[in-house]
C-alpha cells in the first residue's frame, strides 16, 4: 500500500524534475503563419511557464517564416502546396536544437503527418490538445462551435478530433464563415479593432444559438480579437491550449508524448478556459489562463 508520505515525496520529486533547467526540453516554434499569431503564442508560452527568474524559463527557438505558402489557399486548391516549406522549417528547428515542435497555425496541421515524418522529434497536435481540453470541461459539452479558416473547415481537422471524444461541431453558415474569414484577414493586416471583434462575437453568438456549449477558436489569429466576457459559453483559445501543452511537454522530463495532463500540473500553470487544475476542471472562467 502506498503511504501518504510516499505520495507526497513522489509529487515533490516530480515537481523538482519538472522545473529543473537541466531537464527542460527546448521548444521549437514553427511560426510566421501569421506573425502576430506567433507573437501571441510566445507571450502565452511565457505566461504559462512557472518561473521566478529568467533562468527558470524555457529555451525557445522560433522560426517565424511568413514566406510559407498560404495553407487555406492550398487546401482549397487555389494556391501552391506548403508542404515543402513546412518540412524545411521543421527540419531547421530540429537542427537548431529543438526537442519538440509546436505549430501555432491550425490550417498547417493538415500537413502534420508530413511534418512529423520529416523530423525525429515530437510535433504537438493542436486539434488533439483542444479536443482533450473540451472533453475535460464540466459539464462535458455535447457540441462545440468552431471558428476557423475555410481550409481548416474543409479539411475537417477539428471535426475528427472532437468526434473522437463524442463532441459534435456546430459550423458557421456560409455568410457567417465569410465574416470569420474577414476577421482573420483583418488581423493578418494588423487590424484588431472593435469592428473586427464584433464580427467574431456575432458569429460566436449565432453558434451558441444553434446549440454550441463551448466555442473553439480554431485559428490562431482569432484569440487576438475574441473577448471572453462577450461570449456566453466557455471559450477555448487554441493558441493558449497549445502553449500550455508545449510547457507541459518541455517540463515533463520524459518523452513529449508522456507529458502530464492538466490535473497533474502545478497550480501556477492554469489550464486554458478552466478555473481549477488541482481537482476537477470547471468550465466558464472569464479570466485568460495564466493571469491571476
Amino acid at each position: 500500500m502506498t503511504r501518504p508520505a510516499d505520495t507526497k515525496r513522489g509529487a515533490a520529486e516530480r515537481k523538482e524534475r519538472a522545473v529543473s533547467p537541466s531537464r527542460q526540453k527546448v521548444v521549437g516554434v514553427l511560426g510566421g503563419m501569421g506573425p502576430l499569431a506567433t507573437a501571441d503564442f510566445y507571450t502565452k508560452l511565457v505566461r504559462l511557464t512557472p518561473a521566478r527568474a529568467d533562468q527558470d524559463h524555457l529555451r525557445v527557438i522560433i522560426d517565424s517564416n511568413p514566406k510559407i505558402p498560404d495553407r487555406t489557399a492550398a487546401l482549397r486548391g487555389e494556391g501552391p502546396d506548403p508542404t515543402e516549406a513546412l518540412v524545411a522549417t521543421a527540419r531547421g528547428l530540429e537542427r537548431a536544437g529543438a526537442d519538440l515542435i509546436a505549430i501555432p497555425c491550425n490550417s498547417a496541421h493538415a500537413y502534420l503527418q508530413a511534418i512529423r515524418g520529416s523530423v525525429g522529434i515530437p510535433v504537438l497536435d493542436i486539434m488533439e490538445e483542444v479536443a482533450a481540453a473540451a472533453a475535460a470541461l464540466v459539464p462535458r459539452p455535447r457540441a462545440a462551435g468552431l471558428l476557423a479558416t475555410s481550409g481548416t473547415m474543409q479539411a475537417r481537422l477539428y471535426h475528427r478530433a472532437l468526434a473522437s471524444r463524442g463532441i459534435d461541431v456546430v459550423e458557421p453558415a456560409a455568410a457567417e464563415q465569410e465574416r470569420v474569414t474577414a476577421a482573420i484577414r483583418a488581423v493578418k493586416a494588423g487590424d484588431l479593432g472593435a469592428a473586427v471583434r464584433e464580427r467574431v462575437r456575432e458569429v460566436a453568438a449565432a453558434l451558441i444559438g444553434r446549440g454550441a456549449q463551448v466555442v473553439v477558436l480554431g485559428c490562431t489569429e482569432l484569440p487576438l480579437v475574441a473577448d471572453r466576457q462577450a461570449i456566453a459559453v466557455p471559450l477555448l483559445d487554441g493558441t493558449e491550449v497549445l502553449a500550455a501543452a508545449a510547457v507541459r511537454a518541455a517540463l515533463s522530463g520524459g518523452p513529449a508524448e508522456e507529458f502530464p495532463g492538466p490535473a497533474e500540473r502545478s497550480s501556477t500553470l492554469r489550464s486554458p478556459g478552466m478555473v481549477e487544475v488541482r481537482g476537477t476542471p470547471r468550465a466558464g472562467s472569464s479570466k485568460p489562463a495564466g493571469r491571476p
